[in-house]
């Protein structure tokens, strides 16, 4: 992973073999990045996915191996327990030209992925709704 900032962007490479998630989650703690804005294109070749079912309050998730080009990653990051919280959706094709997607769990570059932070100066955090079961904005 390299990465360049410019102004409140940052510019990131993920490299083939390295896992989106693990290195972006990283960046945010090392960086001390509260709040931003995540969007990717790239390659992977494995790929954990989700869906939240609202009536059960739980997510559902696939691993998928093969050759995928990442059509788009977006979402956010906010704090959650003091933590970098990233929620991201993924849309994929493979080779033939199907696209679908999901929650990102995880996903391995393949060839290279390409990242830009969009990082805001103030903090938002979480909290977990009973209601709907997931963590939501604390506006």
């Amino acid at each position: 992973m390299e990465s360049k900032k410019i102004g409140n962007k940052y510019f990131i490479r993920i490299d083939q073999g390295e896992e989106i998630v693990s290195i972006l989650t990283k960046f945010c703690t090392k960086r001390d990045i509260k709040v931003g804005k995540i969007s990717a294109i790239g390659a992977v070749n494995e790929v954990k996915i989700g869906i939240f079912d609202p009536l059960k309050k739980e997510y559902h998730s696939k691993t998928i191996n093969g050759t995928f080009e990442i059509l788009s990653i977006t979402g956010n990051i906010t704090s959650n327990k003091h933590q970098p919280y990233l929620h991201m959706h993924i849309m994929l094709s493979d080779s033939e030209y199907n696209a679908f997607g999901g929650h990102l769990n995880s996903a391995v570059v393949s060839a290279t992925c390409e990242v830009i932070i969009d990082e805001f100066e103030e903090n938002l955090d979480r909290y977990f709704d009973e209601n709907t079961g997931l963590n939501l904005f604390e506006l």
